[in-house]
């Protein structure tokens, strides 16, 4: 991995961190994505019709085509996500989709885009999806061993948390492939992905005017922040892949969870220290495998 593409991760994860605990505390559904994606798309409209001025024109089936499959990989990502918080922790769905998500997109780029993985970078991968799992609380996992009811709860948060993996996954692919070798501007395609993402979660505002109109007002000054910095982190994160693999950009980009470890220790007082510093210590030493290899 390139000086140039290792930077661009380390500060996509920095922002993403940030703008990740903005939407903790709105504490918002389907709903708030909508917010952003409104607010996202107000933001970052003269510069996405500056860009797509003259790129868009160009566009074949192929490209339109990536871009819709990219927001409706994202809409199901979140939806699914979502639903696990529901009927699961959040310490065995997220460390899971986190975690399971950049090992299926580098093993797909391996296998079918033909990438090459170096044993230094194998390891990077092993490291960063190890710490994750440490970072999220991922020993919880053991501690339901011997309860039934924790147990099923446990693996209703395994499936959720996978099948949100394979969406990650997918997004990622998809993505990758469209900056990488289509060579699309990868604002634009964020940025054209964000209609695809509003029209499939406009019923769930439509449906409860009233409601939304409340959730508005308490909850816009979370969605503006992350709609002005969210697309900076994703799309830096795709000015990476056009500079280094895509298997190896992809499991780099959960540095994000070394810098919500140390968030979450320090701002928001939650527990498992040891595990989350260890998690956090797995994931630099396999970015920097990662960056070597």
């Amino acid at each position: 991995m390139s000086l140039t593409a290792f930077c661009l991760v380390v500060l996509a994860g920095l922002i993403h961190a940030c703008w990740n605990i903005a939407a903790k505390k709105a504490a918002g559904d389907a709903r708030f994505v909508f917010f952003t994606g409104i607010l996202l798309m107000l933001v970052w409209a003269p510069l996405g019709w500056w860009l797509g001025l003259d790129e868009v024109p160009r566009w074949g089936a192929i490209e339109w085509g990536l871009v819709v499959a990219s927001g409706v990989l994202h809409v199901f990502y979140f939806v699914v996500l979502l639903r696990g918080y529901r009927k699961a922790d959040l310490t065995v769905v997220y460390p899971l989709a986190r975690g399971s998500g950049p090992l299926l997109s580098s093993l797909f780029a391996i296998v079918f885009l033909g990438e090459q993985i170096s044993a230094l970078g194998a390891f990077g991968i092993a490291g960063v999806v190890g710490g994750v799992f440490l970072i999220a609380g991922g020993p919880g996992l053991l501690r339901a061993a011997h309860d039934p009811v924790a147990r099923k709860r446990v693996h209703k948060g395994m499936f959720y948390g996978l099948l949100t993996g394979v969406f990650i996954a997918g997004y990622t692919v998809v993505d990758g492939y469209a900056v990488k070798f289509l060579v699309m501007s990868p604002i634009l395609v964020d940025y054209m992905g964000n209609f695809v993402r509003l029209a499939l979660l406009a019923p769930s505002v439509l449906r409860d005017l009233p409601t939304a109109r409340q959730l508005w007002r308490v909850q816009w000054r979370y969605a503006l922040l992350v709609a002005v910095v969210s697309p900076v982190a994703y799309v830096l994160v795709l000015y990476a892949m056009r500079e280094a693999p895509l298997s190896h950009v992809a499991p780099a980009r959960e540095v994000s969870m070394l810098f919500a470890a140390l968030i979450g220790g320090h701002l928001l007082g939650e527990g498992d220290r040891v595990a989350r510093i260890f998690g956090a210590i797995c994931i630099a030493a396999g970015v920097t495998a990662l960056g070597l290899g």
